[in-house]
């Protein structure tokens, strides 16, 4: 028998926090026993775990997410993330319309925004 990846785990100052913001992300809800000032916090449909971790972050993340907008344009999501707490770390699009804008979370951890598939699809 194989291994199955059960969960990826984010190791972060306050699970909670940042769980609920990537719950917002994503429209996909926390475990329902999740509370604020809980040491982990789970997004079972995403597979996302985020744990309380005494370390603080130090560098750039070996693995993050690449987003694609499903139902709004890259740049729309952009701003909706930002609303949410995300900010703006390094904006890779191109006067074509490829690329993408790299993002951090409310405690920095990377991730990308790509194009949506409608804006691909032009």
């Amino acid at each position: 028998m194989t291994s199955a990846i059960r969960h990826v785990t984010i190791d972060c100052a306050d699970a909670y926090a940042v769980a609920h913001f990537w719950s917002r992300v994503l429209d996909l809800p926390l475990a329902e026993e999740d509370r604020p000032g809980d040491e982990e916090a789970l997004i079972e449909r995403a597979g996302l775990l985020f744990v309380t971790v005494p370390e603080a972050k130090t560098g750039k993340n070996r693995l993050h997410f690449d987003l694609q907008p499903g139902d709004r344009t890259r740049d729309e999501e952009v701003r909706r993330l930002v609303g949410l707490g995300a900010t703006v770390l390094d904006d890779q699009r191109t006067g074509d319309g490829a690329g993408w804008v790299v993002m951090g979370d409310p405690e920095g951890n990377e991730f990308c925004v790509e194009r949506s598939a409608a804006e691909r699809e032009r």
